[in-house]
């Protein structure tokens, strides 16, 4: 069975690990997700709002780099602090839709570590 950190790495399902979570690439189909595991048929999104959790884990997600692009700009402009922030946001958005995404799997694994649907 594949680890935990290489079920994320790859997007699989967390209970099987052999499911994909997405039924597409990052290009083709940001966030076209399966709704059930095609390999266990885990439930991916258990109720509405469900990834409410995962948009907390992508602000965790991106707090270390969006601070690297900020003392980088900072550091070599020597721009006012305000542009600084407007052109690390600016260099942060292409990063957002993969954000998206692996905070969206990291939020699945969480949530089938500490409270598990049954097998069925």
């Amino acid at each position: 069975m594949t680890s935990a950190f290489r079920g994320i790495v790859r997007q699989l399902c967390p209970r099987c690990r052999e499911g994909a979570i997405f039924r597409a690439s990052l290009w083709r189909g940001y966030l076209a997700m399966h709704e059930k595991c095609p390999v266990c048929g885990l439930k991916y999104d258990r109720e509405p709002g469900y990834f409410i959790g995962a948009m907390y884990v992508s602000y965790l997600v991106s707090i270390l780099p969006t601070l690297a692009i900020v003392l980088v700009l900072w550091r070599w402009t020597g721009w006012p602090f305000d542009t600084v922030m407007l052109g690390a946001f600016v260099c942060y958005l292409p990063l957002v839709p993969a954000v998206t995404r692996w905070a969206r799997v990291i939020w699945i694994y969480v949530d089938q570590h500490f409270d598990p649907e049954p097998t069925r």
